[in-house]
């Protein structure tokens, strides 16, 4: 991935799409501050919006679970972040699948423009399911970068996020006391006993 970060530079301005993806508490969100930080750092002009509902830690910063944060500009809707780009040469979106669907034609957009744009978003919700807008962006991302959290119960590589609480929507912010990090047999395990 080290070529990214200068390939806006070095052959003009060649937009992509990057979608880090993974369950809760894998580092999706300290990989994309990695990512724009690095950029920042080469000069180039960033800007980083997240959803306006995710206010767990912050109202106006993207921050992981282990306390690294960025500034950010909380949106309502994916069409604000074609509004607040601006001139920009790279844009970071957390939390993208809380967002509607057009937030794959956005960040099309954004990348035909030129402008580098990193995604990072669950790719399952606490159901196993694909959640929202993500297939559509693993799907015209240039590059994509899972991540894995630890099985909460064996030590194993855990791609679910279990929910612990009985809430049914599947929208449901929390952290800890809410969701644990499940490999695939702990997952199924669990579920079993909860239904």
């Amino acid at each position: 991935m080290e070529f990214l970060e200068n390939s806006v530079r070095a052959a003009g301005r060649r937009g992509s799409v990057e979608v880090i993806t993974g369950s809760m508490f894998s580092g999706k969100t300290e990989e994309l501050i990695r990512r724009l930080r690095r950029a920042q750092f080469a000069g180039l002009k960033v800007e980083i919006f997240k959803p306006s509902i995710d206010k767990r830690y912050s109202e106006i910063r993207v921050v992981s679970h282990d306390e690294k944060s960025i500034v950010s500009t909380p949106v309502e809707n994916s069409s604000s972040i074609l509004l607040l780009s601006g001139d920009v040469d790279v844009i970071g979106i957390d939390e993208a699948q809380f967002f509607d669907n057009a937030i794959v034609e956005v960040c099309n957009k954004l990348a035909d423009k030129g402008i580098r744009v990193i995604v990072a978003g669950l790719d399952m919700d606490f159901m196993g399911k694909p959640f929202g807008p993500m297939p559509g962006l693993l799907s015209v991302a240039e590059y994509v970068t899972k991540v894995h959290a630890i099985c909460m119960r064996c030590g194993n590589l855990a791609q679910y996020s279990f929910r612990k609480t009985d809430e049914e929507q599947v929208v449901v912010l929390g952290e800890k006391e809410k969701y644990e990090p499940l490999c695939r047999h702990c997952y199924n395990k669990a579920m079993g006993k909860k239904h």
